[in-house]
């Protein structure tokens, strides 16, 4: 009995070090914070890079079942299209947005959308600016590029898809400290994008069309 009680008296000793030491909150710690997304812009044509890169050899993109018929109806009407190498110029075109978003590169922005798309990412990079707040996120990875949707409608070939990707996010205040978040802590995100593209352009280049945050 008397070796129990000792051996109870040393859990509670343990336990309560433990707890001075994880279970109280210094002042300093920075909560995690979900990474801005760039503004939700709707039927708007967007330049994606990469286009004429080599196809990623040996990688088979990630699709749902629903996707696979308008896949098949796009590769027939333009034998061009090759799958890997849209889904590798789709995540490439994912990175170079978000980080000029973040970093407030307006004139980077302008070299990869079109007017109406370079104001609505001026007008939320102003409103941040205003603000007094500046973002220091980092594109961790992107974990997933998977195809949700495919169609053709009236020659224009569209092709939705869900980016599960992590991210570091942080928040600066005026002065450049941190406000919210930790550039060590990746915090998941996840958007949809939709790329289309003209079946009878010359021009081999799609299009972003759609942005939004994934439900």
């Amino acid at each position: 009995m008397a070796t129990l009680i000792v051996l109870a008296l040393v859990f509670v000793f343990v336990a309560l070090r433990l707890w001075s030491v994880l279970g109280r909150r210094t002042g300093h710690e920075q909560s995690l914070v979900k990474p801005e997304s760039v503004p939700t812009v709707r039927n708007v044509l967007v330049k994606t890079p990469d286009a004429d890169r080599a196809p990623v050899v040996g990688q088979e993109p990630a699709t749902s079942p629903s996707a696979a018929a308008g896949l098949r109806a796009i590769a027939a009407a333009d034998p061009q299209f090759d799958l890997p190498r849209f889904i590798e110029g789709a995540r490439s075109a994912y990175g170079m947005v978000l980080e000029a978003y973040w970093r407030g590169d307006q004139e980077t922005l302008d070299k990869l959308v079109d007017s109406d798309v370079a104001s609505a990412f001026a007008q939320a990079i102003q409103a941040r600016e205003e603000d007094g707040e500046t973002l220091d996120n980092r594109l961790v990875s992107i974990e997933q590029a998977q195809i949700d949707d495919a169609r053709i409608d009236n020659g224009v070939a569209h092709i939705r898809i869900r980016f599960e990707a992590d991210v570091a996010a942080v928040t600066r205040d005026r002065d450049g400290n941190v406000v919210a978040g930790s550039l060590t802590d990746a915090v998941p995100t996840h958007d949809v994008w939709t790329f289309s593209r003209e079946i009878k352009s010359p021009n081999p280049n799609w299009m972003l069309t759609e942005t939004d945050e994934a439900i």
